[in-house]
């Protein structure tokens, strides 16, 4: 495989052969069209790909040559790569139907006899949880649609029970359980509606806790545990649709905002049979604690679950009698900022240990949990962050994790033994510098390696492990290197700023193929800055990059720096520091840097601008209207003006409770320095959005009118956060937010 950097090479050494002022290819330069409108740098697809016999093949979904514009399942044999197929989507074509399934998703039963294939789904909140089921038996090909007479695209979560006899699924907010042999639907809640959630979640567990499926089976398939949210004290926030008909109308969002009443919930287990259910005996104020995990114990007897108070300080690991309900907490942990909620809990060594995340040494390490919580061991000791566990061995022998001790912007496979004493064994190699996440086989043997860097797009790979040897190339992207290859790109690099007091902040900076340190350039600051993601890391960014790669194309250096508070492995200190000040030292951080960037010899001080989205919409009005005097030009986009009108989840976690704060979320709100504005600003939301509401974005309008502040204002109608609904939508905003810089930041050096 060559590298793009190599042919990047190639390709710049023949644009610059000509004098510096001749045209270069007209295909070497991007366009928005090319960006959101083409094909052109579209990657290739693997999957969804499922492990079999305990990884010695899997499937995979690829173009059919039977059916046009379907997809075949094709099985793979892990080793030798023999290939067949082993659904054909003439096999997936419904009695009296024309055309074949269309694959969302699929899995398989435990013996791989029967198929289930999700489709037809619709949109809940931000993915497409709801659909249809149907189940496949690959001896007969018989089809059959699951739900019975319900309604189409009403069924959620649907999986084989362990026996693969049942499927159990959500329907209007209550769980059913179908029998694939009798064809026997049994109701397992009737309450649902509303406001009583069985099964699944509201609005705020769904965004902050990254909750949607909210039952699992029992290992022995004849329990089914589940959550149940109460949502009737929270008030309903209401969008409104002014276009879609002749008279506007409401659209109400359960949405619990800063210091205002949340759901209750709880869990409890329901036998597949039908009956009553067994609720967890549960201690204090379900309104005003979470239940953000829950799974069965490695048995059929006891759940494990997660409870956590409402400030998100301590975390209590508690095990349910799934016949009683008793409850008995085995393990407390706690944090005096908040606690992140642990995503690796893994049970081993039969079910007498689990794996246990924690920052109380100043670093995310793992320990190994004794059942009964009495013994508690640290397994990876270091200055590092384990930033996700990936598996543990079944007796406990090795850890495989994802980490990069020495760069925060990367990621990498590493294991270590679990009894603590050796040394964390990095599996990638080192010739392949980026960020890689894997997908490894339940027998440990194999993994789907898909990584990439900036300026590399995606590559799949198979590999064994422990060796990382290459097994096969999944994908390799072939075409769309092409396509890269073929523009004029520039030198991108990372580097540290200095912001004094002994801080580095880590960067990256794009800029113009054809630059002249002699000359001065503007700079567009691209910024996120909240503890949800990260914008500084070595990573391919696909149209947005592309987008920013346009841009260094017309003139501009573009440029990103993550700063205290974004979740950088770089320890509890570096992502704890923000707490109850956001908006606060991220700001502080970010106009530090940009002080020193705009000392560069290269670095036009006088046409600085800066845009983000969401949090970096946030950040954008923060810099705007903090430093008023750093920038030039601003665009803010779905911003949160006012950190009062966010979620009570998000904003509560790193802000303290209101009554804490109060002062804290005043200081951290962009709206309170509305009248500091100088530059140009646009501020863009789209005014469905459920997740960051368009009244925030009113009540700054509202601010910069009092204090007679000129800006600029685009309202997308029925937008939700992502603005991309409706034809040329993404487009359109790319287009507006590139025209709006170019007439208040123009482009080129000087």
């Amino acid at each position: 495989m060559k590298s793009r950097r190599l042919i990047r090479l190639i390709s710049l050494f023949f644009i610059l052969i000509p004098p510096v002022s001749a045209q270069v290819r007209s295909d070497s330069m991007l366009t928005l069209d090319r960006i959101f409108k083409s094909r052109e740098f579209f990657g290739d697809r693997f999957g969804p790909a499922r492990w079999l016999n305990e990884g010695s093949s899997y499937t995979t979904l690829e173009p059919s040559e039977a059916q046009k514009g379907a997809r075949d399942i094709v099985k793979y044999d892990t080793k030798s790569g023999k290939r067949e197929i082993l659904v054909s989507a003439t096999n997936l074509i419904p009695p009296g139907a024309k055309d074949p399934l269309s694959i969302e998703d699929y899995s398989w039963s435990p013996d791989g006899k029967l198929l289930l294939v999700f489709t037809n789904s619709k949109r809940v909140w931000r993915q497409n949880t709801r659909g249809d089921y149907w189940v496949i038996d690959l001896a007969t090909w018989k089809m059959r649609q699951l739900g019975g007479p319900a309604a189409p695209s009403s069924l959620m979560f649907a999986k084989f029970s362990p026996d693969g006899k049942k499927v159990a699924y959500v329907s209007e907010h209550n769980l059913y359980v179908e029998d694939l042999g009798e064809g026997k639907i049994t109701q397992l809640t009737s309450d649902g509606s509303s406001t009583i959630i069985n099964g699944t979640f509201d609005w705020v567990y769904e965004e902050e806790w990254d909750d949607r499926d909210g039952f699992r089976w029992s290992p022995d398939s004849k329990l089914i545990a589940y959550w149940q949210l109460d949502a009737s004290g929270v008030r309903d926030f209401f969008l409104i649709n002014d276009t879609d008909s002749l008279y506007s109308y409401v659209i109400p969002v359960q949405y619990p905002k800063v210091g205002t009443t949340l759901s209750a919930c709880k869990v409890g287990v329901v036998s597949a049979e039908g009956g009553a259910t067994h609720w967890m005996d549960m201690a204090g104020d379900s309104r005003n604690n979470y239940i953000p995990r829950m799974e069965w114990a490695d048995n059929s007897k006891e759940i494990v679950f997660q409870h956590m108070d409402r400030a998100q300080h301590t975390d209590h690991v508690m095990l349910g009698d799934a016949t009683t309900g008793s409850v008995r907490t085995v393990l407390t942990d706690s944090d005096t900022t908040w606690f992140e909620i642990v995503d690796d809990l893994q049970w081993f060594d039969k079910g007498d240990r689990f794996s246990w995340v924690s920052e109380s040494d100043g670093w995310r390490h793992v320990y190994m949990v004794s059942r009964d919580g009495k013994e508690k061991r640290l397994v990876t000791p270091g200055d590092y962050d384990v930033v996700r566990i990936l598996r543990i061995d079944e007796d406990g022998t090795w850890m495989y994790f994802i980490a990069s001790p020495e760069n925060a912007t990367q990621r990498y496979l590493y294991r270590i033994r679990m009894n603590g004493k050796g040394k964390p064994e990095r599996l990638t190699p080192l010739n392949q510098p980026g960020f890689h996440s894997y997908t490894i086989s339940p027998d440990g043997k194999w993994a789907f390696n898909t990584y990439s860097s900036f300026d590399e797009p995606q590559t799949i790979e198979l590999v064994s492990l422990p060796n990382h040897k290459v097994v096969r190339m999944l994908v390799e992207n072939t075409k769309l290197r092409e396509n890269l290859a073929k523009l004029a790109w520039g030198k991108d690099e990372f580097f540290k700023v200095d912001i004094g007091g002994g801080v580095k902040l880590d960067g990256w900076m794009m800029k113009p193929w054809n630059f002249d340190p002699a000359k001065k350039y503007p700079v567009l600051v691209y910024v996120y800055g909240e503890p949800a993601a990260q914008t500084v890391l070595d990573a391919w960014s696909s149209r947005n990059g592309l987008w920013h790669e346009m841009l260094t194309q017309q003139g501009y250096i573009v440029l990103s720096v993550d700063n205290h508070g974004t979740p950088a492995p770089r320890g509890r200190a570096w992502r704890k520091s923000i707490y109850r000040k956001i908006g606060i030292l991220a700001s502080m951080d970010q106009a530090a840097a940009i002080r020193v960037i705009r000392t560069w010899p290269f670095v036009d001080s006088t046409r600085i601008g800066i845009w983000g989205w969401s949090g970096g919409g946030s950040m954008t009005l923060n810099m705007m209207c903090r430093y008023p005097d750093l920038y030039q030009t601003g665009m803010a986009v779905a911003p949160v003006p006012d950190e009062h009108l966010y979620d009570a989840t998000y904003q509560e976690r790193y802000m303290d409770l209101l009554q804490n704060n109060e002062e804290g979320y005043r200081l951290g709100s962009a709206i309170t320095y509305a009248d500091q504005l100088k530059g140009n600003l646009l501020i863009v939301h789209g005014s469905g959005d459920d997740n960051v509401h368009f009244q925030g974005t009113e009540r700054m309008i509202n601010a910069l009118v009092k204090a007679n502040k000129p800006f600029t204002m685009m309202d997308y109608p029925n937008r939700s956060h992502g603005i991309f609904e409706g034809e040329n939508t993404t487009l359109h905003l790319f287009n507006l937010l590139t025209r709006y810089l170019h007439q208040n930041l123009p482009a080129g050096p000087r």
